[in-house]
């Protein structure tokens, strides 16, 4: 038996259409009704086209300091899921080495002395 899983995101917008609110809700989570978020980072794969769609929102109360972490951890996924669906672990390794050097560059990730 098939079932299907819906997530939908609610993007409220300034009067020059810029995000001030993101909520998300998902009828998988493990919650109920709506959760607020900052940013968020959504890549498709269009098969017809061969191209990645991408749409990158974040509001005015995403602070600096948390986009970093936010990157950053979104560069170690992007690194785990590549391995997940290629098992190339060289390839795998550069990405999670480039996070690394990002982490510390911004200083989510402190120097080890």
């Amino acid at each position: 038996m098939s079932r299907s899983s819906e997530l939908k995101f609610t993007i409220h917008l300034d009067e020059k259409k810029f995000p001030v609110k993101i909520e998300w809700e998902a009828t998988d989570a493990d919650f109920t009704g709506r959760r607020q978020c900052d940013a968020l980072m959504i890549s498709l794969w269009d098969n017809e086209e061969k191209n990645t769609m991408g749409m990158d929102l974040w509001t005015p109360e995403m602070l600096i300091v948390d986009m970093n972490v936010h990157v950053f951890q979104t560069l170690m996924k992007i690194a785990d899921t590549y391995l997940k669906a290629t098992n190339n672990l060289q390839v795998a390794n550069m990405i999670t080495d480039f996070a690394q050097r990002f982490g510390r560059e911004t200083q989510v990730l402190q120097d080890e002395a």
